[in-house]
């Protein structure tokens, strides 16, 4: 397995695709890849329609993957506010690419996902398939996917992003195979010699304490350990300094734990889900989450010294786990709220994630929702960064 990338900035669509791919060329020195990962920015938006065959002419017989995005990822290097293509490239030997395109309004539901999906893409679970999802979010409904393919196929991985960069339905590009769509969802499955792992950093640190969920009805929020939730999070307001405060009233957070039992949460045990309201007179808060009675929650607070943080934590948890230093490419979907204007200076995320796996090909782009599981399952996120990182199985 060998992985490459490559980044040109150049203005031009032509001239930045030939500077991109002869890099990619020189890198795999005459192999020839199987899988190819393009991501170009909406400055070359009347272009778009000539990527499929330029790839096909000078990758012949690679599945292309990739769409438009607001800012680029490419070469480790985050580009942002100006022309971008970025090439990932892979040579997979034992490993099996199934591509698939899904029209808007042909998600299977939840309960039917895995006679579908299996009837879909001619995988069953016991194949273990991984996935590299792409929706448009103008025309399809991200969190269906991930929990359908998780109902599918529970014992597979899927990370990806919602394609970026347009400003109407219609205006996004979706490339699969030697097609461009601007609708519904495009996506590989891979697998056989290949294993995706994933680092998901939501970009938030816990406020107060941990606290269990008394009462709770679907989304609304009344009890923490007995308390009003509305006087348990005026509790945690006032203890926050004035910055903290102007920064959590624009984003509250809530953290849902993923493991209740536990008593000492770490990075990445909670998923993180904003308070989308507040009612007073009946003491209660509204979250953007579905809510049970019994889970342990904690707030939490996003800024840019809690992402890096939250980044760096998770990024170490993963480097020291049994598969962390085995990844041979990397795809980082970012949130569009991230990049330089969230910590003032570029290639953050890039630069933290080299410090831990050194210079591992690793392109991506920054999106509208970032995909990626979390404990096991698999979620819609906002201000996310989910990493994708590819390793032998070690069958060949």
């Amino acid at each position: 397995m060998k992985w490459v990338a490559s980044l040109s900035t150049r203005t031009r669509y032509q001239d930045a695709f030939e500077e991109a791919a002869a890099s990619i060329s020189s890198q795999l020195g005459g192999q020839k890849p199987d899988l190819v990962l393009i991501f170009l920015s909406s400055h070359y938006e009347d272009e778009y329609q000539r990527l499929p065959l330029d790839v096909k002419s000078r990758f012949k017989g690679a599945v292309l993957l990739g769409c438009s995005g607001g800012a680029i990822i490419g070469k480790g290097q985050e580009v942002e506010d100006r022309p971008a293509l970025s090439i990932t490239a892979a040579v997979l030997p034992d490993v099996a690419i199934v591509p698939f395109h899904v029209p808007p309004g042909e998600l299977p539901d939840v309960d039917g996902a895995a006679a579908s999906w299996e009837a879909r893409l001619g995988l069953v679970p016991e194949q273990e398939p991984d996935f590299i999802v792409l929706p448009d979010p103008f025309s399809s409904d991200a969190q269906q996917l991930a929990w359908g393919l998780d109902a599918a196929y529970p014992r597979s991985t899927v990370v990806g992003g919602l394609a970026s960069g347009a400003r109407a339905p219609g205006e996004n590009a979706l490339y699969i195979g030697g097609r461009t769509y601007t609708s519904g969802v495009v996506g590989i499955a891979i697998y056989g010699d290949i294993k995706v792992d994933t680092v998901v950093a939501q970009g938030c640190r816990p406020l107060g304490q941990p606290m269990r969920i008394t009462r709770s009805q679907r989304n609304l929020l009344f009890e923490l350990d007995g308390q009003p939730a509305v006087e348990v999070l005026d509790q945690v307001f006032t203890r926050l300094d004035e910055r903290e405060q102007q920064i959590f009233q624009l984003s509250p957070m809530l953290g849902i734990a993923m493991d209740s039992d536990r008593t000492d949460f770490g990075p990445g045990d909670f998923l993180i889900r904003n308070l989308v309201g507040l009612d007073r007179s009946h003491g209660v808060l509204a979250v953007a989450a579905m809510l049970e009675t019994d889970t342990m929650v904690q707030f939490h607070i996003r800024d840019a010294a809690a992402s890096a943080h939250d980044l760096a934590g998770v990024l170490t948890r993963h480097r020291m786990g049994d598969s962390g230093n085995r990844a041979l490419g990397a795809l980082l979907f970012s949130c569009l709220g991230r990049g330089r204007q969230f910590y003032g200076a570029a290639d953050h995320d890039t630069e933290l994630f080299r410090e831990h796996f050194g210079d591992i090909a690793l392109g991506g782009f920054f999106c509208s929702g970032e995909i990626g599981p979390v404990h096991g399952r698999t979620f819609l996120h906002g201000y996310t960064s989910s990493f994708g990182l590819f390793r032998p199985r070690g069958w060949s």
